[in-house]
Parts: structure tokens; sequence; C-alpha cells
């Protein structure tokens, strides 16, 4: 993690709560460093930039704005994917899916002091993971969701229950996640939740986060 970031020590603090996802997708309706800067207003700590489709230098140019945005509140910057755009932008994480490189390689990459998260679909990801030296999880799809095609089946808030005891390490439920279903997922073991659509699709975005945060206060 960068000099005027949070230590690795401090990342249980960090690793909870809500989890936002903006996604290149969504740029042409909203901008994203504004929804960025609406979340540091709001109290988000955690924050990931999606890019599955644009080009290299399109992605570095958005990600190297949002990264600035996110230093001004203390928000930790995570890069969904790529270890290379991670470095590039000097990037607080980086999130690793299931056919992206494997944790030891990444790992290789970034060196130690980035985070590595993973996403996760069943037990057995989420044990390999936990194995293989992540620093935390997401775990989903929870519920059906519209903001990732051909995703895996849905594991529902039963899923999440059963996997809390397979890793000591922050999970984050994600898929589908609206505010009314937030307190069931803590108490199921979430650490927090991941969330995308139901933050930029809000039509009150402050009030979105505030209701998706006020669970975890």
């Amino acid at each position: 993690m960068t000099a005027d970031n949070p230590s690795r020590a401090h990342l249980g603090s960090l690793l909870n709560g809500l989890y936002l996802i903006v996604d290149e997708r969504w740029s042409s309706r909203c901008s994203l460093p504004q929804v960025f800067d609406e979340a540091g207003q709001a109290g988000v700590k955690l924050v990931q930039y999606r890019n599955k489709t644009g080009s290299m230098r399109d992605a570095y140019a958005m990600a190297s704005t949002l990264r600035q945005v996110s230093k001004k509140w203390g928000m930790m910057f995570v890069v969904n994917d790529r270890c290379d755009l991670a470095m590039a932008v000097e990037a607080d994480g980086v999130h690793l899916g299931q056919d992206d490189l494997p944790i030891a390689l990444a790992r290789n990459l970034v060196g130690d002091n980035m985070v590595i998260g993973v996403s996760t679909h069943h037990s057995e990801h989420v044990e390999k993971a936990t194995q293989e030296g992540a620093d935390y999880l997401g775990f989903g799809p929870i519920f059906p969701t519209d903001t990732k095609a051909n995703h895996d089946p849905v594991v529902g808030i039963a899923g999440m229950k059963h996997i809390r005891g397979l890793t000591p390490l922050p999970v984050f439920a994600i898929g589908g996640i609206s505010v009314d279903v937030v307190p069931e997922l803590r108490q199921a073991g979430a650490n927090g939740v991941a969330v995308a659509s139901g933050i930029l699709d809000a039509e009150d975005r402050q009030m979105a986060f505030t209701q998706f945060l006020s669970p975890f206060h």
C-alpha cells in the first residue's frame, strides 16, 4: 500500500462495510469520479474500479483519476482483474476472478504490500483462496444480478452461512444486494457487501450510500 494510506496492520478496519464497485459501463450515465467523491463524503472506505471491455489506455486514464479521488478521501482503491493496471496507478489492491492470474503469480507481480481479493462462488473456491493467501474474498452471487453477464449460480443467504466457517478472511457478499437484505447478510457472517448497481442506479445516491452503510455503524 502507498505511504499515505493505512498499513496492512490496519486492513481489518477497512475490509468491512460497504464495498463500492464502479463499472466503466456506467460512465456514459454518470461521472465515476463524482461517484467516488460522493462515496468519500458518505464515509465509504473501500472502492473498486472495473473495466472489462475498454482499451488499456482508457482504463489507465480513468483509473488514474479515480486513484487520486480515493487518496483524497483515504479510501482503499482496488483494481479489478488487472495486476498491470493496479501497479501502473499504484492501487492499494487488485481483485482477481477465477479466470485471472493465480494468487501466487499475482503476489509475485504486485508484491507484499498490495491487497489481493478473490471472487469465490462455492466452498472449494473459498478454501482454495484462503489457503493460497488471499487477503479478502468476494462471495456470490447471493442473488441474481444484471451487472455481470453469465454469472455463476446464485448461492443465497444460506450459501453465505455455509462458507462462513470455512475461512477466517473478511468476506464480502456480492450479487443483487439490496439495502433490505444487508442486516440478514451480516447475521449470516458477511463482513461487508459489494455493491454496484444498487448505488450507481439509485435516484438519490447519497441516500443509497447512507442506507447501505447504516447497518455497519
